[in-house]
């Protein structure tokens, strides 16, 4: 078994803008710079056959690549927040593409997450912290306006997710061109 997802990788600049606001935000646990990133299909504790299977759907697929722009930031927990995260303008582009790999997921019997597709960068997980500190967090989270991008995507990447791995914890295992818009 092997715990993967499939997303886009963000490019440095997209990253540092996204680091600054991470020192900005009263975030109680930050997701490490390195490990930023946009997930487009969470796999889960996939078999070793049905991966393979995915990652050959994942070849196969030819879609254009598009711009995508981040804007705003949200938290994940209502009124218990756990997660902090970036948001993502709207794309058909983008919706079109998580469609299509989901679905070549599912077909390769991956045990995809049933959730709605909410695109998005998480910036920190945390246990859910005091009252005081919510308060504090979540007027932040509503106060601070942002914007990063546009970026060009032009390829999606399969990352191994390593549990309790403190730094690193993703490993790429593919990565899957998309081609010129």
């Amino acid at each position: 078994m092997i715990r993967a997802f499939l997303g886009l990788a963000l490019p440095a600049e997209i990253r540092g803008a996204l680091q600054l606001q991470q020192f900005l935000l009263p975030l109680p646990r930050k997701v490490e710079p390195e490990s930023l990133h946009l997930t487009l299909v969470f796999l889960g504790e996939c078999p070793e056959p049905a991966l393979e299977a995915a990652h050959e759907g994942f070849l196969g697929l030819r879609e254009p690549g598009f711009s995508l722009v981040l804007e705003g930031f949200g938290l994940f927990g209502k009124g218990k927040p756990h997660c902090a995260w970036a948001g993502v303008q709207s794309s058909p582009a983008l919706g079109h593409l998580q469609a299509k790999v989901e679905t070549i997921a599912r077909r390769a019997g991956c045990p995809v997450d049933a959730r709605k597709f909410t695109p998005h960068v998480t910036l920190g997980r945390f246990p859910v912290p005091e009252p005081a500190e919510t308060a504090r967090l979540e007027r932040a989270i509503a106060m601070t306006p942002f914007t990063a991008g546009p970026w060009e995507v032009d390829e999606m990447v399969l990352w191994q997710s390593l549990p309790g791995r403190k730094s690193n914890p993703y490993e790429v295992l593919a990565r899957y061109p998309l081609s010129p818009p």
